[in-house]
């Protein structure tokens, strides 16, 4: 089979077209024809090396974590999927996966789940890791409530906008920041307040609020503090606030792991397939084109996902 390997850090220029052997399934795991991977930016941290610290790789490792696609074996005992189950999840190998850019991915079941019925494939592998963000930032650690104002840092990314319509949907009031060719974007998913980061500060606009949802690069965390009222709740993908301004402040700041197991990737079907929330893709590429899918999510600033088309 093909997969996108590196053998060592560093841009998209490392990224090798391979072909692999068969993968051995683990206990726990499944084996799935990758139909759709999307790319996140953690997929680009772990190839540039930037978390080898954290969790160090062994080369050659297959990149991707979001897939969608069709079951094909299952390890001796699983019950919880068969051959020709529609499913999607997450499998980066940092979690035990085998990686997503491949024609075929070893997932661990907790991971994965019955893939939403009423969308394509393509749909379906932009959701999981942003996806499960979202919920697990806003319905676990917020608990966001009807009458709630929120801000949304980044609006118009794949958890960002996601993020807004999982708020809206609560109930909330929303406010978000996004650059100026954003703003209908995130107006149509139901924005209430549209901030254009280059040519507004937004902790001189927006106060009062309950909650902030940081999902850049955690870069104004500090400031994102001073739009909250005390006992608010800071909740961030990747930067961490300073901790005097956190206890001088009274709120509760989180940085935020995210976990794409079974239950929060159900909950996402189940809004997906009611029509409550919608996925956003913004361009799709083939496996052999992924260092070009790479350097547009790193150069273009994508409105919505990047994914590849891969069967």
């Amino acid at each position: 089979m093909k997969a996108a390997q590196i053998n060592k850090y560093g841009g998209s220029d490392v990224i090798e077209i391979k072909e692999v052997q068969k993968l051995q399934l683990k206990a726990g795991q499944i084996l799935v024809e990758v139909y759709a991977a999307s790319l996140n930016p953690f997929d680009r941290m772990l190839r540039e090396g930037h978390v080898q610290k954290y969790l160090p790789l062994q080369f050659p490792i297959t990149l991707g974590g979001d897939f969608s696609g069709i079951v094909t074996e299952v390890y001796s005992g699983i019950t919880e999927f068969k051959a020709g189950d529609e499913v999607y999840g997450q499998a980066v190998v940092v979690n035990g996966g085998s990686g997503s850019f491949a024609q075929f991915v070893g997932a661990n079941v907790k991971n994965t789940a019955l893939k939403p019925k009423t969308i394509d494939q393509v749909g379906a592998a932009s959701l999981p890791l942003v996806g499960t963000s979202a919920l697990q930032a806003l319905e676990e650690h917020i608990n966001i409530q009807t009458g709630q104002k929120i801000l949304i840092q980044g609006g118009s990314g794949g958890i960002g906008s996601l993020a807004i319509q999982i708020a809206k949907l609560h109930g909330a009031y929303v406010a978000t920041t996004v650059s100026e060719k954003s703003k209908e974007f995130v107006k149509k998913l139901g924005a209430d307040e549209v901030i254009d980061y280059q040519a507004q500060d937004f902790s001189q606009v927006l106060a009062d609020f309950d909650a902030v949802f940081d999902t850049t690069k955690g870069e104004e965390i500090n400031k994102s503090i001073k739009v909250l009222k005390k006992g608010g709740k800071l909740v961030s993908m990747i930067g961490q606030a300073a901790g005097e301004l956190i206890k001088a402040s009274g709120i509760t700041a989180i940085t935020q792991r995210t976990i794409a197991d079974t239950v929060k990737l159900n909950r996402l079907a189940e809004l997906v397939d009611s029509g409550k929330i919608k996925p956003q893709v913004d361009k799709t590429f083939t496996l052999v084109e992924i260092k070009e899918a790479f350097d547009y999510l790193e150069k273009d600033h994508p409105i919505g996902k990047v994914v590849l088309k891969i069967k």
